[in-house]
């Protein structure tokens, strides 16, 4: 089963040079990365949140597997989607999916449905693959969208995904991929997205899940990332940090209605 790209071409450049020469500008390369259980990536446009994905991926070391859970903006298919065979067509080639460790996941997950339906138009994964295959070349995914959960399945399904990877010799990178404040002035999203920061920061999933419905604060990928904080506590994280920040008034200089873009890894 091929996946093909839904935005190549929009979201990031359609041909492989380039989007070689973008990621090259977006990201760097450092002596010392950090070694990471998980993170939360933007997904906007590259000439948007490019520099806050590339910042991050650049900080902390890509191993080569990565479990990435987005939001389902479509809303075609179950609420939480798993493809587990396959692959994902890109510019420069296939990125296989992990049918090993995705078939443990459903094992291990039963809020898991496979529906490959649920990917075919979204963008929120697979604009991290990119970042993925710029520092790990043989990366290996399992992609996880998400629809409609409560509070007790993201702890469901982040501590299912926890124990079936802790006893790995190498642990699959967690990625949550989530854009902030959508289309509020500057200082709205700054303020706002502040309060969702601040609770992943204390890895507080339970917080950051209620305070974004309380604030009604319109963070995307709050399920991707509440199941990543989730998972990673479990694991054993006892840090959080903020890698980078912006807004896309950062950007356009227009500041009026912005969207915010934050990259943040656990260890």
């Amino acid at each position: 089963m091929k996946r093909m790209p839904a935005v190549a071409g929009q979201f990031y450049p359609g041909t492989a040079s380039g989007l070689s020469r973008a990621l090259l500008e977006l990201t760097r390369e450092e002596k010392e990365r950090l070694p990471a259980i998980g993170v939360v990536s933007p997904h906007a446009g590259y000439v948007y949140s490019g520099a806050v994905a590339g910042e991050l991926f650049s900080s902390i070391q890509v191993p080569g597997r990565a479990v990435i859970f987005c939001p389902n903006h479509t809303g075609i298919g179950e609420d939480a989607a798993i493809m587990s065979r396959g692959a994902w067509r890109m510019p420069w080639g296939d990125v296989p999916v992990d049918e090993e460790l995705a078939a443990r996941l459903e094992t291990a997950c039963p809020l898991l449905r496979e529906d490959a339906s649920a990917h075919s138009r979204e963008h929120a994964i697979e604009v991290q693959l990119p970042f993925l295959h710029r520092f790990r070349p043989d990366v290996r995914i399992v992609p996880v969208a998400l629809g409609r959960l409560s509070l007790e399945e993201c702890r469901e399904l982040g501590e299912n995904v926890a124990d079936a990877i802790e006893g790995d010799s190498e642990r699959p990178l967690l990625v949550a991929s989530s854009d902030m404040s959508h289309y509020v002035p500057d200082a709205v999203a700054r303020k706002k997205d502040r309060m969702a920061i601040d609770r992943m920061l204390a890895l507080d999933p339970e917080g950051l899940y209620r305070i974004v419905r309380t604030e009604r604060i319109s963070m995307c990928g709050v399920l991707p990332a509440t199941v990543v904080l989730f998972a990673a506590r479990r694991l054993g994280a006892t840090s959080a940090r903020l890698i980078r920040y912006a807004t896309s008034g950062d950007v356009s200089r227009e500041f009026d209605q912005v969207v915010g873009y934050a990259g943040l890894a656990f260890r």
